[in-house]
């Protein structure tokens, strides 16, 4: 018996393989990456070349395209390609070199702080290289292991990762559920209370794949029943909501109650970077704990420089603004009456809801760019449901309300064939 035991247990050794890292990898893409080998290049990661402006092209076609953020339209506004172009003439993409700690930091770097934080009414503000990492950093620089953070369900993927590195307590609530933001700060209240920590709240202004806003009047006025800071990440917000464009706080009338304010220059300034901005104590705090910016470079003066012309450019021209709600106005009224769902958008960010698979929805996405020539945004599982496809249009000043109807009119025929079952079930292959 003793025998047969170390016979099957020898047995058992020579089956047992340790799995290669690669190997798992080849055999396991995750959820969009399982579409790989016939979307590359056209679902996922297409080249669209050109100006940026609202008509580029795609595969040698020209598209009415729907899917940057660049929604003041300063991509390619003259007096931005100009400035950008001169500094980079005089500074190249080098300087300065070295973390702003060390030897990064400019008079130039701070003139960009002082004119950021007064945008948006905080005492002081810290330039960041890149926003997705600069988010990362702020969450765990700001809590410890003995704090709570409490945070929205549909928060991006830099809040995400930032929670990820947390070592203590964190409670989730629904997707914008005031009752249940508050059932987790109860909760939230009872762990600081043994543990002597303190409670972070974090949500977006805009969440950019629906474009409803987090109900930041409605957060902010927990505060008079427990004690916590609020972190508001406004990447999509900065620059499209509130009176002059000081993003979602603003538009609610509660900017005051963001403790720590969040942006990036992905979106409305159309480059790269971002800031962060509270007060004067907090900020100095910052400055000697963001790991991303302590072990990384600091962003090149050429960017720097781009950066205070474009805040620049959005306190002088009001009128950008205008245009890019006249347009989102005009484009979400239209897909509605034409019976399309574009669900509970408050701001810019435009989705449209189709009941459909993934082998529909590459149908759909040829029929637009190919015979319709309009490109946007498709969003699947897992950021829907299994059975939703998402279709993101971002309007932005550069479109025009010709645009706005031609869409409109092409979602309309796109619908109509989604409701008759007119797109079958298989996937195409983009691989054409």
């Amino acid at each position: 018996m003793g025998n047969l035991f170390i016979c099957n247990f020898e047995q058992f050794l020579e089956k047992l393989i340790i799995m290669d890292i690669f190997e798992k990898i080849k055999n396991n893409r995750g959820s969009i990456g399982a579409y790989q080998e016939f979307g590359h290049g056209y679902f996922a990661f297409p080249k669209l070349e050109g100006e940026i402006t609202a008509h580029m092209k795609f595969r040698g076609k020209e598209v009415l395209t729907w899917s940057l953020n660049n929604y003041l339209g300063l991509a390619n506004q003259p007096e931005i390609r100009k400035a950008d172009t001169e500094a980079t003439a005089q500074y190249g993409l080098a300087y300065p070199m070295g973390a702003r700690m060390m030897s990064g930091h400019t008079s130039t770097h701070e003139k960009f702080e002082e004119m950021a934080a007064r945008f948006v009414h905080k005492e002081d503000a810290y330039l960041l290289n890149f926003g997705y990492q600069g988010m990362v950093s702020i969450i765990d620089a700001l809590v410890d292991r003995h704090d709570v953070i409490v945070y929205d369900s549909e928060s991006h993927a830099c809040i995400m990762d930032g929670l990820r590195l947390h070592m203590g307590k964190r409670f989730v609530f629904p997707h914008n559920d005031i009752e249940s933001c508050e059932k987790q700060l109860q909760r939230a209240q009872k762990l600081t209370e043994e543990s002597g920590g303190g409670i972070l709240v974090i949500t977006e202004g805009v969440f950019g794949m629906a474009g409803d806003l987090g109900k930041l009047d409605k957060i902010t006025a927990l505060k008079k029943k427990y004690q916590f800071r609020f972190l508001v990440d406004d990447a999509h917000g900065f620059g499209t909501m509130g009176a002059k464009g000081s993003g979602t706080g603003e538009h609610y009338g509660v900017q005051d109650q963001v403790d720590v304010y969040f942006a990036t220059f992905a979106k409305s300034m159309a480059g790269i970077g971002g800031f962060v901005a509270s007060t004067k104590d907090v900020i100095n705090y910052l400055r000697y704990n963001l790991r991303s910016q302590i072990y990384a470079k600091s962003l090149p003066m050429a960017m720097t420089l781009g950066a205070i012309k474009r805040l620049e450019f959005i306190q002088a021209h009001p009128e950008q603004r205008e245009k890019l709600w006249t347009i989102v106005r005009a484009l979400q009224k239209g897909l509605r009456d034409a019976g399309l769902n574009i669900g509970k958008t408050e701001s810019p960010v435009t989705p449209i809801y189709m009941k459909s698979g993934v082998p529909q929805a590459t149908q759909m996405i040829y029929d637009l760019r190919e015979n319709f020539g309009i490109f946007c945004s498709v969003v699947i599982y897992p950021v829907v449901p299994r059975d939703v496809v998402m279709l993101r249009l971002i309007p932005t000043a550069e479109h025009t309300l010709e645009d706005v109807e031609y869409t409109v009119n092409a979602f309309r025929k796109i619908k109509a064939k989604v409701d008759n079952n007119e797109y079958s079930d298989e996937l195409v292959d983009f691989n054409f």
